[in-house]
């Protein structure tokens, strides 16, 4: 992966298909963008696109592998891996249930109360860490009328794997190497840390096992010159520990202290986090799904924290506890749903100083298109779904995007952009500099003859990029 600017994309959220986002990206932003991160672009049953039912073809709405190889030719490309689980609509799942339990490709899925041993103990259940408020699985008829418990960690769409079998590996093995295939350079692995499992245990990010799998899935792609991202939302201490032996990880931690360190014009959490963040990290504000609370256990005190998930409810433009309630299909709380311009309540000093700080944060920065475009709280498409993380999921005509371009905030930030997928300094040497003051930030970046500074004030919303003597940027 080159080290420049990753844009994370739905297919068609930048013009209608991947041919549009092709078109968008090589007229709008040719130096400001190194790597696409296409999200899933499969067919797929549910959840825009993470309930894929085959990663062997490209769902025909959004184009086919052609378009994907065009796109490659200009950019690195991230593609999703659903580790965990396949689609209920996929071909491979309805011939199981037209086979029935006794079926050869059984192995590929858990039955629920077989692998307990029998009906699971509410001590049993009560460890496992869930994703919904009952017991992880869904009651499967087959063609002959026999019914089963299937592991399903997700929606009724999304059917676990079984990640430990044979036959599991071997369809691990065919679609990673596919993937890989058609060009990508990272695959990130969707919701990783829930594809181990063991009786007795949380069944989340279960050791050694998880190290045997990741392990697996790197050397299945190493050969083509490609990478995995283990994907995982959860205390920081996890994307540590998948640093220190060498894998990269997400920072998934600093879109909120950036929010504390904003809101209450202090900087000394982040300055922290700074000092013993991973390396070998891709950064993010903004993503597909919602600002991250649970990743910033540890890092922030309990009361930041709510202090910060109060300032954001009040503060951040049209954001509210409603949005983040069951009517909204949303009972996750440790996310909240908000574009991040919008967590900044629309503004455009506080946001530029907030990308100006991730750029110059250790890692590969990641910006999510609706953040590429300063985009704000989608309330009319939220209202119309009742889907949470709609909020944040608007998708652009190339008219809107043309609007959106004569906007100074997005213009601002293209040149930020610019300049971190550029700069030959960013593949040198990190240094957090001393400051006094805990609204201030200073961050070096140097390599060879070339360095360069970001002094940031968190107090008034500015910040400088300084080449030596030289001034890039001021805001």
């Amino acid at each position: 992966m080159r080290n420049g600017v990753l844009l994370i994309t739905y297919p068609d959220s930048l013009g209608s298909d991947l041919s549009s986002l092709e078109k968008v990206l090589s007229k709008h932003f040719p130096k400001a963008i190194t790597a696409v991160h296409v999200l899933p672009f499969y067919p797929s049953s549910a959840d825009r696109g993470f309930a894929p039912k085959t990663y062997e073809t490209v769902d025909p709405v959004f184009g086919n592998w052609e378009d994907l190889q065009k796109l490659g030719k200009h950019y690195d490309l991230v593609f999703d891996y659903m580790i965990n689980h396949i689609s209920r609509e996929s071909e491979i799942f309805q011939t199981y249930l037209q086979e029935g339990p006794d079926s050869p490709l059984q192995s590929l899925f858990l039955d629920f109360d077989a692998f307990w041993g029998g009906s699971i103990t509410e001590e049993q259940l009560d460890r496992i860490y869930k994703r919904k408020d009952k017991a992880p699985y869904e009651e499967i008829r087959f063609a002959d009328g026999q019914v089963r418990k299937l592991w399903c960690t997700f929606g009724e769409q999304q059917i676990d794997l079984d990640t430990r079998s044979r036959r599991g590996l071997e369809f691990l093995e065919q679609n990673l190497q596919s993937l890989v295939r058609n060009g990508a350079k990272l695959i990130r692995l969707d919701a990783f840390a829930y594809a181990t499992k063991r009786i007795d245990t949380d069944c989340f990010f279960v050791e050694p096992e998880i190290w045997e799998l990741l392990g697996h899935c790197r050397a299945l792609v190493e050969p083509y010159g490609a990478d995995v991202l283990p994907e995982i939302h959860e205390h920081y201490s996890l994307q540590l520990k998948l640093a220190r032996n060498g894998y990269p990880v997400y920072d998934f931690a600093l879109p909120f202290l950036m929010l504390n360190a904003l809101y209450f014009q202090q900087t000394t959490y982040l300055k922290g986090w700074l000092e013993i963040c991973p390396r070998n990290q891709f950064t993010t504000l903004d993503t597909h799904d919602g600002i991250g609370v649970v990743d910033v256990f540890g890092l922030l005190p309990p009361e930041e924290i709510e202090k910060t998930k109060e300032h954001l409810y009040a503060y951040g433009a049209n954001v509210k506890r409603i949005y983040n309630t069951e009517k909204y299909n949303n009972l996750d709380i440790y996310q909240i749903n908000c574009t991040y311009y919008s967590a900044l309540g629309n503004n455009d000093r506080s946001y530029l100083l907030a990308r100006a700080v991730q750029f110059f944060c250790p890692g590969i920065p990641q910006v999510y298109y609706v953040g590429m475009l300063a985009g704000m709280n989608d309330l009319k498409l939220l209202e119309e779904t009742k889907e949470g993380r709609n909020i944040n999921r608007h998708s652009y005509s190339v008219g809107e995007i043309e609007e959106e371009l004569a906007r100074p905030v997005v213009q601002a930030l293209r040149h930020l952009m610019e300049l971190r997928s550029t700069h030959p300094a960013f593949g040198g040497t990190f240094v957090l500099e001393q400051e006094e003051d805990d609204h201030l930030l200073t961050i070096s970046w140097e390599y060879e003859t070339e360095k360069l500074f970001l002094h940031a004030d968190f107090q008034n919303s500015t910040f400088t990029i300084k080449e030596g003597e030289k001034v890039l940027m001021r805001l």
